[in-house]
């Protein structure tokens, strides 16, 4: 993440604080500051600190969980509105994935655990309000907070854990899409509803934690219904027809007769059965048609070249075009037989056709 600061690197995973949490200190140290002085601000700041250290330990939930499946987790992120455990993929499983979802609450549920024994009672409704103003001693203030981190992090309010949960829940059910949108929606509902809460309560903070729910929903449901798209259409859905194709053997200029024909910048080379053999590029037979017309097309296939699969998903293939710099790729089919071309900028414009762009 940009403006981002590397802290420390714990179990494997980097610690980073990014530049705003900083803004965030200093603003409240100049709170503290007018309010008591400088004991004050030595008070309020080692709260602040030690509720981010449980935001923290929430995040090192979710990696450690997810890491049980297999999935790495390269970073985590301290921002002024929580932490960011950068996963490098969703599980694949609601289960996994309900189970990661809680990991990071269940820390919270820990700590509050851990606290209370120390602290020696749990608090009474009506106390909350008063230690978020800023009564009590350290350790209860610790205790509460936790509590509410829990009680927050909960709310169905997609792509907040909650909202994880109540997605993972619907897709034992349905669709992960499906389920997906409707938590999205969910999501959503809850973001207007803070909204409100922040706008006719006077808390810009509510306002802001609306907003980033509000957006953060509607981006995990375009891309859930992206990969659902992605996922289930195949190559052969919107491959390019074969075209031309030339036989070894073949002369440069019977080839670039029937090149002339096409309009691809390679053409393909294939058996009688039409089993791919290779590639020329329409360049080098155009070279060689000038210097001699009659030498065999032999030395100009190209066999070192990507091919796609006609029943490849278009996940799949975005893939294999990440790691090549092609344009154009020939498809086959599962018997290996040449059945199409596939453009780089076709499957662009699928994937952001279906993306809503």
């Amino acid at each position: 993440m940009k403006w981002s600061f590397h802290l420390a690197r714990i179990a494997g995973i980097d610690v980073r604080v990014h530049a705003t949490f900083f803004l965030l200190l200093a603003w409240f140290g100049s709170v503290y500051y007018a309010e008591g002085g400088l004991a004050a601000v030595f008070t309020g700041l080692s709260f602040i600190i030690l509720l981010f250290v449980c935001v923290i330990l929430h995040e090192f939930g979710h990696a450690l969980a997810a890491r049980a499946y297999g999935i790495n987790t390269p970073d985590i992120t301290l921002l002024p509105i929580g932490g960011i455990a950068r996963l490098e993929r969703m599980p694949d499983k609601p289960w996994q994935e309900l189970v990661v979802a809680l990991a990071g609450p269940a820390v919270n549920v820990v700590i509050a655990f851990a606290l209370y024994i120390v602290v020696g009672r749990l608090f009474a409704p009506g106390e909350f309000q008063a230690v978020a103003g800023g009564d009590g001693s350290l350790l209860s203030k610790l205790l509460a907070i936790n509590v509410m981190l829990v009680a927050f992090n909960l709310l169905p309010a997609f792509p907040m854990d909650g909202g994880r949960v109540l997605r993972s829940v619907l897709a034992m059910r349905l669709k992960h899409a499906q389920a997906t949108r409707i938590a999205a929606a969910v999501g959503q509902i809850v973001a207007v509803l803070f909204g409100l809460l922040g706008l006719f309560g006077g808390n810009p903070f509510l306002l802001f934690i609306a907003v980033f729910v509000f957006f953060g929903a509607r981006a995990e449901a375009s891309s859930a219904s992206f990969k659902e798209n992605a996922d289930e259409t195949h190559v052969a859905a919107i491959m390019q027809p074969m075209g031309p194709v030339l036989a070894p053997g073949m002369t440069v200029a019977e080839a670039a007769g029937l090149v002339m024909a096409g309009r691809n910048t390679v053409v393909a080379v294939t058996d009688p059965s039409l089993r791919l053999l290779g590639v020329v590029p329409v360049a080098s037979l155009a070279d060689s048609l000038r210097w001699d017309p009659s030498a065999p097309i032999d030395p100009l296939v190209r066999r070192d070249f990507a091919v796609v699969a006609s029943g490849a998903s278009l996940a799949e293939t975005v893939t294999t075009l990440r790691d090549s710099a092609q344009e154009l790729f020939p498809v086959v089919n599962a018997a290996g037989q040449f059945v199409g071309w596939l453009a780089r900028e076709e499957l662009a414009k699928a994937l952001g056709f279906r993306n809503g762009t």
